[in-house]
């Protein structure tokens, strides 16, 4: 039912182009995973998808679990046909947002076995405020972020977290096995085990303690699977600390037959040192996924060091704040993370497309100023038109990606990028 088969490896890295076949359909890697938060790709219809060549969608167990609920969406036909969207799908754990949207940028407090109160989350490179306001709508997030700000923290166990709703603020509970039965109910391809997040910022004991708690709840989820029709991912953790990340990679790729790779970073540098590490501890045979990352130079970075998959939420939430991807033809570097701010008033009579080198429908029948132009005045035709053009923008960056690892190429490509 999933076969994970490589089909090209790079000599001169870890890249490789593999398939992944899944009840639904199979996925060609490396690959990028639009996220549909609340089964939906924000301003893109499954149509959109199809057409820009997305291969899965990748929704959030926590948000799904609150609205509208796992039952409804089982009794509509399970994720795919609730959402028209007839290829593979994704969820992830839900324990990220439990942990972080549950408290509202709080910090949240978890006791180790010895009592001791620890903050939760730090500051990261990979997390800002916008992070933790994924239901939030783009133009304005006043009532909503006034509620969110009222929500009392959550309380970590070692079988679990109580947090409360940013809906409502009703007191809830996950674990594995209510994580896991939600999945099942949710019936996507891909699914994730339930897992506790460290701070980048924490001390080798906090993190060991964290470790510690993700890998019983790894084992709870993997009692708590019911299910063949569906593949679950056991998740890396163990912060900035080499023999933390080795353990848990060693541990994961004993126990489950997909990798994902988990956690936050305090610098790139930190995660790519952190796939160096684990990258040779687990099975070239399984499919690895690094979860929440997908800037363009991480994407260069990770798929150099052999990761398949990568999902973000970057290219649709750029897009909704006039954050719009170009290529190095039209002046697109790492300094500049590949995009322009097309709000600036210095396109408003610019005749170009958002990137001349680009292919999306976007970019063949509107100019820069135009989009400058419904920016200005709100217009909401801008939102699909700019997370279009970034969705497709990283979706055939990948696909350029596996025909030059094919070729024998990337590492050309991948400098002709970076300017390394």
């Amino acid at each position: 039912m999933f076969k994970f088969t490589i089909l090209a490896k790079d000599k001169h890295s870890k890249a490789r182009v593999g398939k992944l076949s899944t009840p639904h359909g199979t996925i060609t890697t490396p690959c990028f995973i639009p996220v549909g938060t609340q089964a939906s790709v924000k301003g893109l219809s499954p149509s959109d998808l199809k057409e820009i060549g997305s291969q899965i969608v990748l929704s959030n167990t926590y948000h799904l679990f609150l609205r509208p609920g796992e039952d409804i969406i089982s009794e509509m036909g399970e994720l795919g046909k609730f959402m028209g969207w007839d290829g593979p799908t994704m969820t992830d754990s839900g324990g990220f947002q439990v942990f972080s949207l549950g408290v509202a940028q709080k910090k949240i407090k978890i006791s180790n076995q010895a009592g001791r109160k620890i903050s939760k989350f730090s500051k990261s490179v990979f997390l800002n405020p916008a992070d933790t306001q994924l239901l939030l709508p783009s133009v304005t997030k006043t009532r909503q972020d006034k509620q969110l700000k009222k929500l009392r923290q959550a309380k970590i166990n070692e079988d679990g977290v109580w947090f409360y709703s940013q809906i409502d603020g009703k007191k809830l509970w996950f674990d594995a096995a209510v994580s896991v039965a939600i999945q099942e109910k949710v019936g996507a391809d891909l699914i994730v085990a339930f897992d506790d997040h460290e701070s980048p910022l924490w001390d080798y004991e906090t993190t060991k303690v964290s470790l510690d708690r993700t890998n019983r709840w790894a084992i709870e989820s993997l009692k708590s699977q019911k299910r063949k029709d569906q593949l679950m991912y056991g998740v890396i953790h163990g912060g900035p600390f080499e023999d933390l990340r080795k353990s848990s990679a060693s541990f994961t790729d004993k126990h489950f037959p997909a990798i994902a790779v988990g956690g936050a970073y305090t610098s790139k540098e930190i995660l790519y040192q952190t796939l160096d590490w684990i990258v040779p501890l687990v099975s070239g045979e399984k499919p690895r996924h690094l979860l929440g990352i997908a800037e363009i130079d991480d994407l260069f970075e990770g798929v150099e060091r052999g990761m398949d998959f990568f999902d973000c939420v970057a290219p649709t939430r750029r897009a909704r704040h006039g954050s719009i991807y170009i290529h190095p033809k039209s002046g697109g570097t790492k300094d500049n993370k590949f995009s322009l701010q097309i709000t600036n008033s210095q396109f408003s009579t610019d005749k170009n497309p958002l990137d001349p080198e680009c292919l999306c429908s976007t970019c063949q029948n509107f100019t820069r100023g135009y989009i400058h132009h419904l920016f200005r005045t709100h217009e909401l035709l801008v939102y699909r038109l700019a997370t279009y053009h970034n969705v497709f923008f990283i979706t055939h960056l990948m696909e350029e990606m596996r025909s030059k690892i094919e070729e024998g190429s990337f590492p050309e490509f991948k400098r002709m990028w970076i300017n390394e």
